[in-house]
Parts: C-alpha cells; structure tokens; sequence
C-alpha cells in the first residue's frame, strides 16, 4: 500500500515511547486522588501502601515464595547499579551486550568498578550472542530485553538451574510483558515507567535466596553510598523489602503505580499483559513483512522484542544516509501531525524507527497507526528524492 494522502483517522492516544511509556488505558489524574500526599511514607499508612504495592507487584509477576522484592532509588538504572556494586567481584563475570544499555553495564564492570575477571560476550544490534559462550558458574549480567536493538532473550533455557554464580537481569522492558523464568534469574530490576506506564524515578529490585546469601557473606573492596546498602552487620536490612525504603520515595508515583497493578487484575493478570504485547507486536510485525520499504532491525522472528519493535528504513530507491534521512524526517512528520509521538531510534541505535507495543498500548492505536507511516514515509521518500 502506497499513499500521499493522510489517513483520516489518528490514534486516539498517539504516544508510542518507549519510555516513560504511555498511561493504562482510560486514565485520568484521579487515579492519584488517594496519594498520600503531606504524609510520612514511615507513617503507618505510607508502610501499608508501600507493602501493597510490594506485595500485588510480587504475585502479579508470578516470583518464588521465597524470592524478595523491593523498591530502590534511581528507577531500574538505580536498581541494577545497586546490585552491581553491592554483588560483584566475589567470582569472575561474563558480561552480555548486544545494544546500548547492555554496553553501558560492561562500562561500569570493566571502567568504573574496574574487575580483573570480566569477559565480554557482544553482538551488533539486531542480534543476539551465543548464549552456549556464557558460563553460569561465573556471575552473569544480561538484559532480557534489548530497548534499544528490539531484541530479546527468547527463553531461560541456557540458564542451568544448578549454577554456582549469580544470574543478574535487567528486565526493565520485559518485566509484566514477557514469560520470565524467575526461578532462572537471582537478581532482576526494573522500573514502574516501562510495561505498565507508571511514573519514572522509582527501582524494583527482586532477589533471589542465592542473592541475600552473597549480600550476606560477601563485601566489596569498595565503599558503598548509602542508597546502595542493603545489609547491616552482616544480615539483609528485610524491611526494604517489607516497604521500608533506602531513601524517600514519591507517594504520588506509589499511588499511579498501585493503580496500573490494579488494572492489570482487570485485562487478566500476567497472562492478559503478556497477550496484550504480543497482539500490539504481531499487528505491527505482520504490516513490516509485508512492507517492502521497513524491516525489522532483528531479522531472525525468535528473538523479536514484542515491547520495544525496533525498525530500520530499506527501500532499495534510496542510498544508506537517505534511509536514514528519511526514517527521522518520518518522526517529525508524524509528530507535527501529532498522529505518532517519540518513536525515533534510540541515540546510540542505528538510524531508524522504535515503536513501543506494551501492555498499556491499545491494539486500535497501533492499527490506526499503520497508514500513517505509510503516508510518512511517501511523503519524507518524495521529499529527498526531489
């Protein structure tokens, strides 16, 4: 399908970041109005809050009985530096990248906190390394999803369930979106502004009973910032994980989050969210392989994000630097018609489209969507060749 006319229908909600990403359907700022706003998040009141959402956030994403989770500084950035600093160095590490948050671990392991035993294990974007390198008797540090490449981890199978060192993942954009295998992750963050469209700032830090033993039996050669501690003479400080937060965190970003948990109890639970992605993803898939001008940065279907749908301009009319003129000039025509909003390449991501598909993305929105990149493209094509 090819058109130089607008469509005449926009996305009802055109927003389609990748984060901070786009509010549950039919939301409205009185979801806040219970916010405790003025109040002591040490109040008793705070605690319950804080130990509800701790709590819903725990049976929703299905965690062990006996795994932890709490809420941490920094949004998942924050939460995974925090077990960075707090966990490595006790064994030797491999390190897994393939995009440009991936990278950004590997420059904190091997130029900040500078270990002696670190190996690299890289692939371009689009790809994914070769899981049969990586050995779990090492410490592992891994995304389960790629934001910026749109390539995820396909499953835990390559995991072994009698490893001696710790699995550590950012789940960032997977987490409520994909079928994780918790019992195969030690260490897992991420961030209430990702899959259920909550507000940024915030960490979630899930931990294993391997993990609170190696916070408990070892100690880094380095000092620690306050924000980072999570034991106290030698022993777990639990009421993290019972609401008692490392520092002050924002009730009203609490009270939006406490509010996406509650709706994901009305699309289905996990399984809705998960459903929910994955038709946003193959609505979007199915018109990229039948589009000859786009394609998908991830050429192999196994290890396609169904969140963060990461596209790459191919027409074969146009040279490398015109496909990449037209996929930004593309973002700017769909934004001045506000019928698409942030869907540019990451910084670090070759040139290129990021749509965002998750959970709080109403499947209308990405159908509605669809002409208007075909008319973008026409139109940004027309006007380079000319």
């Amino acid at each position: 399908m090819t058109t130089s006319k607008k469509p005449g229908m926009r996305p009802a909600i055109p927003s389609f970041s990748s984060g901070p990403c786009v509010k549950r359907p039919g939301w409205t700022s009185d979801a806040l109005a219970r916010s405790l706003v003025g109040r002591s998040h040490r109040s008793s009141e705070g605690k319950a809050r804080l130990k509800d959402l701790i709590d819903k956030s725990h049976a929703l994403l299905g965690l062990p009985d006996d795994y932890r989770i709490g809420i941490v500084p920094g949004s998942d950035t924050g939460a995974l530096e925090l077990a960075l600093w707090s966990m490595l160095g006790a064994r030797g590490v491999d390190m897994l990248a393939w995009e440009s948050f991936g990278s950004g671990w590997v420059a904190d392991v091997t130029k900040h906190l500078k270990l002696d035993d670190v190996r690299v294990i890289e692939a371009d974007y689009g790809e994914l390394p070769d899981l049969t390198q990586v050995d779990c008797n090492r410490d592992v540090v891994f995304t389960w999803n790629g934001t910026t490449s749109g390539v995820r981890v396909p499953n835990g199978d390559w995991i072994p369930a009698d490893r001696e060192g710790l699995t550590i993942c950012d789940a960032t954009s997977a987490a409520f979106a994909m079928d994780i295998p918790w019992d195969k992750i030690d260490v897992g963050t991420y961030s209430w502004q990702k899959v259920m469209g909550g507000e940024g700032g915030h960490g979630m830090l899930i931990l294993s009973p391997r993990a609170v033993e190696r916070l408990e039996s070892y100690t880094p050669p380095w000092p620690l910032p306050k924000i980072f501690r999570l034991t106290k003479g030698g022993k777990l400080i639990d009421g993290v994980f019972r609401g008692e937060t490392l520092n002050t965190p924002s009730m009203v970003a609490v009270e939006d989050a406490l509010d996406g948990l509650n709706w994901a109890a009305t699309v289905g639970g996990a399984a809705g969210l998960r459903a929910r992605c994955e038709a946003n993803f193959k609505t979007l898939d199915d018109w990229v392989e039948a589009t000859p001008w786009i394609a998908n940065l991830a050429a192999d279907p196994a290890i396609r994000s169904c969140t963060s749908v990461c596209l790459k301009v191919v027409d074969g009319d146009l040279d490398a630097d015109q496909q990449a003129a037209v996929a930004k000039r593309i973002v700017v025509l769909l934004k001045d018609e506000d019928a698409a909003l942030d869907l540019g390449a990451y910084r670090d991501a070759p040139p290129g489209l990021r749509i965002w598909t998750g959970a709080t993305v109403e499947k209308a929105d990405v159908e509605a969507l669809l002409p208007w990149l075909e008319w973008a493209f026409q139109t940004a094509k027309s006007e380079i060749q000319a």
